[in-house]
């Protein structure tokens, strides 16, 4: 007698945003998709093979029979606009009550990024899922699987059965963390739906993720003792969240999170790991070597390594920042060495759809007079004033209107060009800079609006500095001005306590 597949539903709104940045983030900044045919495109592992599934992806696609609802995804920006999320959790919830009209459900995926913030919440991932459960009732099991540096509150944690999250930062591993965390939840659907033991331990930390890169110590060996601790008997998964340091709700800390058959092994298991992170707690340094971005332009310039990268990281739009904040292109403008052409630098990129707009009523080789930048997050020095060429346009969904200005004195080029988009976006992979005529190494200089350097230009930098600049996303936590946040915490109060049994929150089981 063959066994039915289970029934899963899945949704859920995914984005990353920063409480400290004066950007709202609205419904035009998603990509949305709705039903069960968009929503299972958005995973490559339920691709054909041949198209770049996996084998794996493809007996998982079958194990089930899906139900997509409503899944949105953006840029990480700042605070959703409440009318916009309230629209958008309405249509979930009618969603799933329609599904349910139909036949009952074995289980939930909520697909989500973890670092969501709301107009007027203060955790909208568990403001979301409770109402979802108030739906699907209490015995469907809900699986999840976030970012790294999303926050698991203890509403989140009530509500879900299977958490997990990424393992690498940069995220070189989130579709196969999404794969691993769906799979699970199948499994245990298919099992006839007994619920796993969970533990959750918080750890009073909150750090950006520049500081904890996998790619570097202590977190490289932290994440790599979580082979050696889901191999044990009882265990299912464990997982690290660093937290999302740039919003100030209480819920913003690390957690290790365990969950398996074995309630023993469970809590021992996120215990230890738990242990392991407050032990490093004051051995987390930045990725790169830091400065202002002053003294990391003067580096740049003095130094032989071509291209030399510098992050612009308080105003990161891959962590929430406005992406027009001007202060290092004001300071790249006034250095003599790229006026003359003797040093050629690209700003990429700052949104502008009014410079981008501009430029392409020009037209390439089309010369104009611009202002660019500083109209969201309007921080010193503002908008700036520029005469530049237009020498490259694209319109690409990401973009938006994009234009690559070669900024003039008077009518001579200098060594400098600025990249405007008529939408934020984040200039991470070679195909984005192609699409201008340009390459991630055809520069001497390169200014980009990131924290750490993602794999394509990580590997295309000679050399790189982390400039510690203003912005929504300012990598100095201490004087952004957390209010609301628990304590003690580090880096914010010297020391913390450390993590034991009294302090594991425990669910499942039944």
């Amino acid at each position: 007698m063959t066994t039915p597949r289970p029934r899963i539903a899945i949704a859920g709104i995914a984005i990353e945003s920063s409480t400290f940045t004066p950007y709202r983030s609205s419904a035009a900044d998603f990509e949305v998709r709705r039903g069960t045919a968009e929503i299972l495109e958005r995973y490559p592992f339920f691709a054909p093979v041949a198209d770049g599934g996996t084998e794996t992806g493809q007996v998982l696609r079958e194990a089930a029979e899906y139900v997509g609802v409503l899944h949105a995804r953006a840029l990480p920006g700042g605070q959703l606009v409440g009318a916009d999320y309230a629209v958008w959790k309405e249509e979930i919830l009618s969603g799933l009550r329609a599904a349910l009209a139909e036949a009952p459900l074995d289980g939930f995926f909520f697909d989500i990024h973890g670092a969501m913030s709301v107009e007027g919440l203060d955790d909208a991932e568990g403001d979301l899922i409770a109402a979802i459960r108030g739906v699907i009732g209490p015995d469907v099991l809900v699986g999840t699987a976030m970012d790294l540096h999303g926050n698991v509150s203890e509403v989140l944690f009530e509500h879900c059965d299977l958490l997990t999250c990424y393992r690498h930062a940069p995220h070189i591993d989130a579709w196969e963390t999404r794969e691993r965390g769906l799979r699970d939840l199948v499994e245990a659907a298919s099992r006839g739906g007994a619920r796993p033991h969970k533990a959750l331990v918080h750890v009073p930390i909150l750090l950006p993720g520049e500081k904890t890169s996998t790619r570097i110590e202590p977190a490289k060996s932290l994440y790599a003792r979580i082979p050696g601790l889901t191999a044990r008997e009882g265990v299912t998964d464990v997982s690290i969240w660093i937290g999302f340091a740039w919003a100030d709700q209480p819920r913003c800390k690390a957690a290790v999170l365990a969950f398996g058959d074995d309630a023993d092994a469970v809590d021992a298991a996120a215990l230890e790991l738990a242990t392991a992170v407050w032990q490093a707690r004051h051995d987390f340094e930045f990725v790169a070597p830091t400065g202002t971005f002053e003294e990391c332009l003067d580096r740049a310039v003095a130094s032989t390594a071509r291209p030399f990268w510098i992050s612009d990281s308080g105003d990161n739009p891959g962590a929430g920042g406005a992406d027009d904040t001007t202060y290092c292109l004001s300071r790249l403008l006034a250095r003599e060495e790229i006026r003359a052409g003797e040093v050629s630098a690209l700003m990429v990129s700052l949104v502008d759809p009014g410079s981008a707009g501009l430029a392409t009523e020009l037209g390439v080789g089309g010369r104009g007079d611009f202002t660019v930048g500083g109209r969201i997050d309007a921080r010193d020095p503002g908008p700036v004033a520029l005469r530049a060429e237009v020498t490259a346009l694209d319109d690409a969904p990401g973009t938006g209107r994009a234009a690559a200005l070669r900024v003039l004195d008077g009518d001579t080029p200098t060594g400098l060009t600025v990249v405007v988009t008529a939408r934020r976006s984040q200039w991470a992979s070679h195909e984005m800079f192609a699409r201008l005529g340009m390459s991630m190494t055809g520069f001497d200089i390169v200014t980009v609006k990131m924290g750490y350097l993602e794999p394509d230009q990580y590997e295309s930098a000679a050399d790189w500095l982390l400039a510690l600049t203003p912005g929504g996303v300012d990598q100095d936590l201490v004087r952004l001005g957390h209010a609301r946040i628990d304590r003690p915490m580090i880096p914010f109060d010297a020391e913390i306590p450390a993590p034991t049994p009294d302090r594991i929150l425990r669910g499942g089981g039944a």
